[in-house]
């Protein structure tokens, strides 16, 4: 077995440099970063994979990244579901989601470059974004799943979807902040979204089978930001029996004998939100058995039948582990992006001001 346990100060440089190199390498001329060589692309794996080339120093390539995501950016804002060869392959909607990441990587990339310029630059494609997604919340809170292009809003609310559209709406409004933009009304939504998610449960999963045999429904409102604390701590430490394969990884889902390395690294970096940085060390230090020669990682591995399925080494996989490995070593200025709240502090007022409003209007 191949165990690694990291520390703060010391990236694995010599051990992920052909991880950042396999991402890389799966680059299209066109800055597309397909899941594998004759995969396609969605906008949200992308953006991961984008972010791994920035850890790894790759800040032209990233940004030939966000170049690509520009040009497809739809008039109202949103992206397709899927990609390929240069065209859409999947049309079928737009989920919110999806199209809300975008901040979170260009942040997470300003972060890391210091670039004011590219900030700038891509204020307008952040903008639209933003604005597409916040066009599909719903009253109570919750952001609706996806515009489908046939039939509207698919009126109905993902747990795991609108804690990553919680931690986009904190690296917008930040990026608004730092440009001299006024993020109020977005901060007023995220505000929404947070109650929603923390108090309003009846709200999601309404027309659906419920998404809670993922783990990620589990950790991603931890990861997220939306529960912090001993609150965080307690969450993590309920379902841990059910979905975590002691030596081997997290479980994509409950009841299938399947740990896959993405949802292993963003457990690891709930838990670090979550001040359980030991625990996170140790997870991570299980994953290493599936790095493959070239530096990439396999997507998930079947204890049961002690095989690794399916047979892909996706480039948004690889990036999760740069992440994971960044958040646990510190060694960007974006290491600690999805492992606490950083809202600046003017965001910080008015999000208390909103909190107290829905308290008094509850």
């Amino acid at each position: 077995m191949t165990r690694m346990l990291l520390s703060r100060g010391r990236f694995p440089e010599r051990l992920l440099r052909p991880t950042v190199d396999y991402i890389a390498a799966h680059q299209q001329s066109d800055g597309a970063l397909v899941w594998f060589e004759g995969g396609h692309i969605d906008p949200w794996d992308h953006v991961e994979a984008a972010m791994g080339l920035s850890i790894g120093g790759r800040l032209d390539a990233a940004e030939a990244a966000y170049a690509w995501l520009r040009t497809l950016q739809r008039e109202d804002g949103g992206w397709y579901a899927a990609y390929q060869n240069g065209a859409v392959s999947d049309d079928t909607r737009a989920e919110t989601n999806f199209v809300a990441y975008a901040a979170t990587g260009i942040w997470h990339h300003y972060l890391i470059s210091k670039d004011r310029r590219f900030l700038r630059e891509y204020w307008p494609m952040l903008h639209a974004a933003v604005e597409f997604v916040l066009a599909l919340q719903a009253p109570s809170g919750e952001i609706y799943w996806a515009l489908d292009s046939r039939t509207g809003v698919s009126r109905d609310a993902l747990v795991t979807g609108c804690s990553s559209i919680f931690k986009s709406l904190e690296c917008a409004s930040n990026a608004a902040l730092e440009l001299g933009e006024d993020p109020s009304a977005w901060l007023a939504a995220r505000t929404r979204l947070g109650h929603a998610l923390r108090h309003r449960p009846d709200r999601f999963d309404r027309t659906w089978e419920s998404k809670a045999r993922f783990s990620m429904d589990w950790f991603y409102p931890v990861l997220g930001g939306v529960v912090d604390g001993d609150a965080a701590r307690r969450r993590l430490a309920g379902r841990w029996q059910e979905f975590v394969e002691p030596g081997l990884g997290c479980r994509c889902v409950s009841d299938r004998p399947w740990v896959t390395v993405a949802e292993s690294c963003e457990l690891a970096l709930a838990l670090l939100a979550s001040g359980n940085r030991k625990a996170a060390s140790e997870l991570f230090s299980w994953l290493h058995d599936y790095r493959h020669a070239d530096g990439s990682y396999w997507t998930g591995y079947v204890f049961e039948d002690e095989a690794l399925w399916p047979e892909e080494r996706p480039t948004w996989t690889a990036a999760a582990v740069l992440l994971a490995a960044d958040a646990i070593t510190g060694a960007t200025d974006a290491s600690d992006l999805f492992t606490r709240v950083a809202l600046a502090e003017p965001a910080q007022e008015a999000e208390r001001l909103h909190q107290r409003d829905l308290l008094e209007q509850s």
